[in-house]
C-alpha cells in the first residue's frame, strides 16, 4: 500500500523524465538524408564588444543580491545591497526598502541617507514621516518621534493609522510606544474607521495598556455600534477573566449579524473555553457551515463524550456537497473513527488529497487502523513507505518511525520496535520520548546495559522526569542490581505520583527483590485492584508462589491469561517457577 506522497512522487518523476527526454530528443534530432549544416558566415556584430558595469554599478545585480541575502535573512548583507541600489535606481521604492532594512538593522546612519534619498525621489509626505518616528524610537529621541507620528497621523493619508501601529509595535521600547500610543490614538483624532479603533484598541493590550485597550474598544461600540466591535469588547472582556460580560457582548454581537461565521466560530471557542460545550455546540449548529465550524463542533461534542452529535456532525457532513465532502475528508474519517466505523475512517483518510494539510496524519492514522484491525504486515509496510516519503522531513519522518516502533511494542515485537526507535534516533538525537522507548524495548529484550544506558541519558536531559526515573529504577530491580539506587529512584516517582499503580508495581517488585514478601505482595495487590494489569498480575502471582501459595498464584495467572492471552511476561515466569 503506497503512501499518497510516494504516488505523487511517482507521477512526478515520470514528468520529469519525460521532460528530459523531450529536450535530449530535440537536441539530437536530424533530419535524415540532409547533411549537417555548414557554419553561417561571420556577421559584423559578431565583432561587437559590449562593456557590462562591474557588480557594484548593476542595479539589477543589487536588487536580486538585495532579495537573495533577505531570503537567507542576512538584514546586513539586504541592507548593503539596497545601500547600494538606492543610488542607482530613480525609482522611490528602491530606497524605501533600504531605509526599512537600515531601520531593521538599527543603522541610523544608513538609515537617514536612505530617508534623504527617498525624499528625494518623490515620497509621500506619510512615509517620510513613519520611516523618521521609526529612526527617533530607535535612537530614544521620544519628542522626535512624537513630532513624526502627529504629522503622520496628520498626513489624511488612508493607511497613515496602520503605519503608525507598525511604528509603534516595532519600537524597541515597548514603555514609550504605550506613552505615545495613549496620547496621539484618542477618540477624538481617529478616523471614522471601526478597524484602525480596534487596530489601536488591540495594539494597547499587546503593550500592556489594558484598560486603554477596553476603553477604547467600549468607545468603538458607542461610535460604530457593529458586531466587529461587540466581538473585540468581548475578547477584551473574557481575557481580563470577566467572562459574563464577554458573553453579553458576544452575544449582542451576533444580534446583529447571526450569520457570521467568524463570530460564531469567536463565541464557540469562548463558551468551549468554559467548559460550556452545549452552549457553544448550540451557536454552531444553526446557520452557515464550512470546514471550520464542523470541526470545531466535532472538537466540542469529543470533548463532551456526546456520541450522539458526533453521529450527526457525521452524518451531515456525509449529506454535504461532494466539493464539501472533499475538503473535509480527514475530518470524516475522524469522526467515522471515533464511532467505530474503522472500514468507513479508512476509506475517508485514502480520499484526503496530496496537498491537503492533514495528508501525513491521514496516512498514519490509517497505519494505526489496519494495525489495529490486524492487517499489521499492510500497517508496517505503509509506514515503512512514508519513512521512505519523509525522509528530506524529519518531523514527519520521526512521527513515522516511532508509530512504527510503538506498534511493534504493542506486538511485544521488541527487537523491531527497538530499530525502529534508533532509527527515529538518528532522525532527532537525544529525542526525550524515543530514549525512553528504545529503553523499554532494550529492557524487554535483555539488553539492560542498554536500557540503563538510555534512561541515564533521558534523566541527564530532564532530570525530573518521573516516568523515566520509574523505569530506570523498575529496570535496576527486576535485573537484581543496584538495588539501594533503585530504591532511591522509585521513592523520587512514588513522592511524585503517589496513585500511579505503575509505580506501585515498581515498588512491590523491588520489595520481592528485597526480600520483604508480605510488604510486596501488600503494594503488588492494591496496584492490581487498582488496575488489571497483566505484568502487576504476574509479579504478584509470582510472589504468591514463592510465600507457598501455589493455588492462589495459578488463579492469578489464569486471570492473567484471559487479559492477556499472549504475555512474554507470564510466558517467561512460568518457565521460571515450573521448570
Amino acid at each position: 500500500m503506497l503512501s499518497r506522497l510516494a504516488k505523487f512522487k511517482q507521477l512526478r518523476h515520470f514528468a520529469v523524465y519525460g521532460v528530459v527526454l523531450a529536450t535530449v530528443a530535440g537536441c539530437a534530432t536530424v533530419t535524415p538524408g540532409r547533411e549537417a549544416a555548414k557554419p553561417a558566415p561571420a556577421q559584423p556584430l559578431d565583432h561587437l564588444t559590449v562593456v557590462t558595469p562591474d557588480a557594484d554599478h548593476d542595479l539589477t545585480a543589487q536588487l536580486l543580491a538585495g532579495e537573495m541575502a533577505i531570503a537567507r535573512s542576512d538584514l546586513k548583507a539586504a541592507a548593503e545591497a539596497y545601500g547600494k541600489a538606492m543610488r542607482l535606481s530613480a525609482d522611490p521604492r528602491v530606497a524605501g526598502q533600504a531605509a526599512e532594512l537600515a531601520t531593521a538593522l538599527h543603522d541610523s546612519q544608513l538609515a537617514d541617507q536612505a530617508i534623504e534619498r527617498w525624499q528625494q525621489l518623490g515620497a509621500k509626505p506619510a512615509d517620510l514621516a513613519m520611516a523618521r518616528a521609526q529612526v527617533a524610537l530607535d535612537q530614544g529621541n521620544t519628542e522626535e518621534a512624537r513630532r513624526q507620528l502627529e504629522k503622520l497621523v496628520s498626513s489624511g493619508d488612508p493607511d497613515a493609522w496602520r503605519q503608525f501601529g507598525r511604528a509603534l509595535l516595532g519600537s524597541r521600547d515597548s514603555a514609550v510606544a504605550a506613552q505615545l500610543l495613549e496620547s496621539l490614538a484618542t477618540p477624538q483624532r481617529l478616523p471614522a474607521d471601526p478597524q484602525a479603533w480596534l487596530a489601536m484598541s488591540e495594539l494597547g493590550d499587546k503593550l500592556g495598556r489594558h484598560a486603554y485597550a477596553q476603553q477604547l474598544a467600549d468607545a468603538a461600540i458607542k461610535r460604530f455600534n457593529s458586531a466587529e466591535t461587540y466581538a473585540w469588547a468581548g475578547q477584551l472582556k473574557y481575557r481580563n477573566g470577566d467572562r459574563a460580560g464577554a458573553q453579553a457582548l458576544f452575544q449582542k454581537a451576533l444580534g446583529r449579524e447571526p450569520k457570521n461565521v467568524g463570530l460564531r466560530l469567536a463565541y464557540a471557542t469562548l463558551l468551549g473555553q468554559t467548559g460550556d460545550y452545549a452552549a457553544a455546540s448550540k451557536v454552531l449548529d444553526g446557520g452557515p457551515q464550512n470546514a471550520d465550524t464542523y470541526s470545531l463542533r466535532a472538537t466540542l461534542a469529543a470533548r463532551a463524550n456526546d456520541t450522539k452529535a458526533i453521529g450527526r456532525i457525521y452524518a451531515q457532513l456525509q449529506r454535504a456537497p461532494h466539493d464539501v465532502r472533499d475538503s473535509n475528508a480527514f475530518l470524516l474519517g475522524t469522526l467515522a473513527e471515533m464511532l467505530d466505523k474503522d472500514d468507513e475512517a479508512l476509506d475517508w483518510y485514502s480520499q484526503v488529497a496530496d496537498e491537503d494539510e492533514h495528508a501525513f496524519d491521514a496516512d498514519l492514522r490509517s497505519a494505526v487502523l489496519l494495525h489495529k484491525m490486524g492487517r499489521t504486515p499492510e500497517s508496517h509496510e505503509l509506514l515503512s513507505q512514508m519513512q521512505t516519503d519523509y525522509l528530506d522531513q524529519p518531523a514527519q519522518l520521526r512521527r513515522a518511525y516511532e508509530v512504527d516502533a510503538s506498534l511493534y511494542m504493542n506486538e511485544q515485537k521488541f527487537a523491531q520496535a527497538e530499530a525502529a526507535f534508533s532509527r527515529a534516533l538518528q532522525v532527532v538525537p537525544d529525542d526525550p520520548q524515543l530514549l525512553y522507548g528504545r529503553g523499554l524495548a532494550y529492557a524487554e529484550t535483555g539488553q539492560i546495559d542498554k536500557a540503563v544506558a538510555d534512561f541515564r541519558r533521558l534523566l541527564q536531559i530532564k532530570p525530573d522526569d518521573i516516568d523515566a526515573t520509574n523505569a530506570l529504577g523498575y529496570t535496576l530491580a527486576d535485573a537484581n542490581r543496584d538495588l539501594p539506587e533503585a530504591e532511591r529512584l522509585i521513592q523520587t516517582a512514588r513522592a511524585a505520583k503517589p496513585d500511579d499503580p505503575a509505580i506501585a508495581d515498581s515498588w512491590g517488585w523491588l520489595q520481592y527483590r528485597l526480600g520483604h514478601l508480605d510488604q510486596a505482595e501488600q503494594t503488588l495487590r492494591a496496584a492490581w485492584q487498582t488496575r488489571k494489569d497483566a505484568d502487576v498480575g504476574v509479579h504478584l502471582g509470582e510472589v504468591l508462589w514463592k510465600q507457598g501459595r501455589q493455588a492462589d498464584a495459578k488463579r492469578l495467572f489464569d486471570e492473567v491469561r484471559r487479559i492477556d492471552p499472549q504475555s512474554e511476561t507470564l510466558r517467561d515466569t512460568l518457565k521460571r517457577l515450573s521448570p
